[in-house]
């Protein structure tokens, strides 16, 4: 069945896959799940219910919530009838949520729950502009949303022909939805997608992917993340069943319970899997550990289809039955396949899951390119390890004089919301979108991304320094778990360190000694020696004007939460910058 708009995979889904467990979640420690039947019926009440409140076509929806079924039966009641769904982090400050209310008008609200209500509600309030306010969970003095559901119900003969004619009358150029970036500089933008824009690229990406109907697949990323929304569009449009991992601290035992066949992932949680999984090799003792850290050796040399040679492949044939085999064991035996994405993946990692019979496909593109650009394959000459792959169906890449990559396609957002200086701005007169991102092509279909165009900045003796790449570098150590490299307009790059505390308890342990506080750790003459040597040996990977020639610990463990990283785990350079800079100054001695 053809797919034009993103709810003709209600129709498709409802014909072509009838299963129980379309869309689950768990609750109170139990699986909920919802079947093909009960997603294509809650959606359409839902729609019905919205008509039965007045909403009409154009008018804009904020959903603020946890990955849930929920969303999807909103999600798309909203599209069918024309409204624009305006799905937000769950993050972002009371201040974040009001300019959003007022830049996009909504007019309604839905969160999840009772901590989320509270945190946007004095938001609603200042704004004056939203009408309705509902919750999914049961919550005291708020609408659920089950009113809505309950009142098109008994609406749904009433309003069926209406919702059979909107539903006619969106074409796929239509807008469909507002995704406001996650703002790692200055204040979100949002980002306005046609039906035609995500069709394109879940339809494409689908064929990537290649899942089927009996595949089970965890969705991690969050939905309003375009790289989440996506990867919950194209799932549902192999007929694969989505279940919604509860929190990022539960995802290996949710990938356990359900026995997933795959998942999507930002590199950091490909990083917390892997310093995991390091983190138990280094309590084996004697033989098994000599045998784990031969494994790991071999599997960050790994070369896809054989390239090694025929004794490689034979070493790793053992490897994997005595080691790799029990890493799938630990993520429930079954996942072959995991979408990347988000920020820059260390190219190790990617090496290594392949090596562990774990394909992980590293993509790049941005909210404005709805938003896979370019993705590694699994076939023979369609991957590249260490790169973010080829371009995507339908989508041309082409490089700028100054190294910036630029786009052209189906998946190119209509522009940003009511700026259309910033959108002109994003384009040039060929209509090639400006990415912002600098990279090069390898082998004539390989994109290499190296950093942030806005990033990169220069040293005060006229280097360039792109600190995507040095940070990722120095990522690899198991001492550090965020760094951020700076020394624009200095004689010299630098760089603040949180160190990977977890490490350090694991440490304190083994040696019996009494745990201290962050704080008085990073100060600990024995810890900073230990950076020191650390950051020496890293260095030496890099070119003169690239090392860290002066650094600091930080005792703060950087989060969202916490405002140094953005909902997707990027760093908030300015944040960081600006929270530090007394540091910053003792580094420079100003």
């Amino acid at each position: 069945m053809e797919v034009t708009r993103n709810f003709d995979l209600l129709d498709r889904y409802k014909t072509l896959y009838i299963k129980d467990d379309a869309l689950c979640a768990k609750h109170n420690g139990k699986w909920i799940k919802y079947s093909s039947d009960d997603y294509y019926e809650y959606s359409h009440n839902f729609c019905s219910g919205l008509l039965s409140l007045g909403l009409t076509r154009g008018e804009k929806i904020i959903t603020v919530t946890s990955n849930r079924p929920e969303w999807n039966f909103a999600d798309l009641g909203m599209s069918m009838i024309g409204i624009i769904h305006v799905p937000v982090f769950t993050s972002l400050t009371p201040e974040e949520y009001e300019y959003i209310i007022n830049h996009s008008g909504a007019g309604m609200v839905i969160v999840s729950d009772n901590k989320l209500a509270k945190l946007i509600k004095p938001a609603v309030t200042n704004t004056g502009l939203v009408e309705r306010f509902y919750s999914f969970d049961e919550i005291p003095d708020i609408k659920n949303w089950k009113e809505i559901l309950e009142i098109g119900k008994k609406n749904r003969e009433k309003f069926s022909v209406q919702i059979e004619k909107l539903k006619k009358s969106i074409a796929p150029d239509d807008f469909a939805t507002l995704i406001y970036t996650s703002g790692t500089t200055g204040t979100a933008k949002g980002v306005m997608l046609s039906h035609k824009n995500l069709v394109s690229n879940f339809i494409s990406a689908s064929k990537v992917f290649n899942l089927n109907p009996t595949d089970k697949y965890l969705s991690i990323l969050p939905l309003c993340h375009v790289g989440g929304r996506m990867g919950n569009y194209q799932t549902q449009y192999s007929g694969s069943s989505i279940y919604y991992a509860e929190s990022m601290g539960t995802i290996a035992a949710n990938l356990q319970e359900i026995k997933a066949d795959g998942f999507d992932a930002v590199p950091r949680i490909i990083e917390k899997f892997y310093e995991v999984i390091i983190s138990k090799g280094k309590k084996l003792k004697g033989f098994k550990h000599s045998l784990f850290f031969w494994a790991v050796k071999l599997g960050l040399r790994y070369e896809p289809f054989g390239a090694n040679g025929w004794f490689y492949e034979q070493k790793l044939r053992i490897a994997d039955k005595l080691i790799f085999s029990k890493w799938r064991e630990a993520l429930g035996g079954n996942v072959r396949i995991v979408g990347c994405g988000g920020a820059s993946l260390q190219p190790r990692l990617e090496r290594i899951f392949w090596a562990a019979g774990i394909k992980i496909l590293n993509m790049y593109g941005l909210t404005e390119t709805s938003p896979i650009i370019t993705i590694n394959r699994i076939e023979k000459g369609k991957v590249k390890l260490g790169s973010v792959g080829m371009t995507i169906e339908d989508v041309e890449v082409k490089i700028a004089e100054d190294g910036e990559i630029l786009c052209k396609g189906p998946d190119v957002m209509i522009g940003y919301y009511n700026d259309p200086v910033l959108t002109k701005s994003a384009f040039d007169q060929e209509g090639w979108f400006h990415t912002g991102d600098i990279g090069h092509i390898e082998k004539d279909r390989f994109l290499m991304v190296t950093d942030r165009k806005k990033e990169i900045f220069k040293l005060s003796n006229g280097k360039f320094i792109a600190p995507q790449i040095i940070e990722n570098i120095f990522k690899e150590s198991m001492l550090i778990d965020q760094i951020i490299v700076v020394g624009e307009h200095e004689k010299f790059a630098s760089a603040l360190i949180s160190p990977n505390f977890k490490y350090f308890d694991e440490l304190i342990a083994l040696n019996r000694l009494s745990r201290v506080n962050n704080e008085d750790l990073v100060q600990l003459p024995e810890v900073k020696a230990l950076f020191n040597t650390e950051i020496e040996k890293l260095n030496n990977r890099l070119s003169p004007p690239e090392r860290i020639t002066r650094f600091r610990l930080v005792h703060d463990e950087w989060s969202p939460a916490s405002g140094e990283l953005s909902p997707t785990l990027k760093l908030r350079r300015g944040y960081i910058t600006k929270k530090y800079q007394k540091l910053l100054e003792e580094v420079y001695m100003k």
